[in-house]
């Protein structure tokens, strides 16, 4: 007979201002170990978190908020809510000037001007290409996080704006830096598209046809979780490193040292 394992459920409450919060602990690595619950949690922004939010946030012992919006993000949504103790470092992973004016439209343009810039898979190969981009580019930035986490930044909860795309980037590459299987960390990645998780769409058009059928669906590419995404994330390191190990220790400058304190904090024991 199997003896069954107890079983320790992921910290996962139904937080009313804040979307797309989870721990990523259970997921399993290569040499068959797990990440630990309560080391590390991912989420949307927390500018609008209740006192209800923010007191169970406040109870998860958390180190460091890790918030990699851009000052246009922080501009429009707010500053992130204070907790008590809690150490908050905005990293932004992208230029606030970088396609301000093409978000700009996606808000407030017509549905002609949508179609023009979004239909016939342009959509996707935007998003895919700025995964590409926070890859090339942002090495400083997810070196900083990493070498903070292996220092003393843990537990940590990482967010962006919708939990998605650059929290979501940043936790995959986290995860690959302690051996997380590679399905594990897409599995993860994909449950940004759970219906109460997924962020809000808004637009500032007033045209009747702001939200309509057709424009959700030029628009889904855009805040959809898709595998294409995170795997061209994935070659982009392996195009440009060769190898995962080769991109966390020349791309990421994370020493092996560094990386054995990141799995003594994250990952469970052998």
């Amino acid at each position: 007979m199997t003896q069954q394992l107890p079983q320790v459920s992921s910290t996962e409450p139904e937080l009313s201002g804040v979307r797309n919060f989870r721990d990523v602990g259970g997921l399993p690595t290569v040499d068959g170990r797990s990440v630990r619950f309560g080391r590390l949690f991912r989420s949307g922004h927390l500018a609008h978190a209740t006192e209800e939010d923010a007191a169970f946030l406040a109870g998860l012992g958390l180190h460091t908020v890790f918030d990699f919006r851009n000052q246009a993000d922080r501009k429009v949504e707010g500053a992130d809510v204070e907790l008590p103790g809690v150490r908050n470092v905005n990293i932004p992973l992208n230029d606030p000037a970088d396609g301000k004016e093409f978000w700009k439209l996606v808000s407030s343009g017509s549905l002609d001007q949508l179609r023009s810039v979004l239909a016939d898979g342009k959509a996707a190969a935007r998003m895919s290409d700025s995964y590409r981009k926070m890859i090339v580019e942002r090495t400083a930035e997810h070196s900083r996080v990493l070498h903070a986490m292996a220092e003393d930044s843990i537990p940590a909860l990482m967010h962006c704006a919708a939990g998605k795309d650059r929290a979501g980037l940043s936790i995959a590459i986290s995860l690959l830096a302690v051996g997380v299987e590679r399905e594990a960390i897409e599995a993860d990645y994909m449950k940004s598209n759970d219906p109460h998780r997924r962020y809000k769409v808004r637009r500032s058009s007033t045209d009747a046809d702001a939200l309509s059928p057709e424009v959700m669906e030029l628009l889904s590419p855009l805040f959809d979780a898709r595998l294409e995404y995170l795997r061209a994330a994935f070659e982009t390191i392996e195009q440009n490193w060769g190898t995962v190990e080769s991109y966390l220790s020349d791309g990421l400058k994370l020493s092996p040292a560094t990386r054995e304190r990141l799995r003594e904090r994250l990952v469970t024991e052998a």
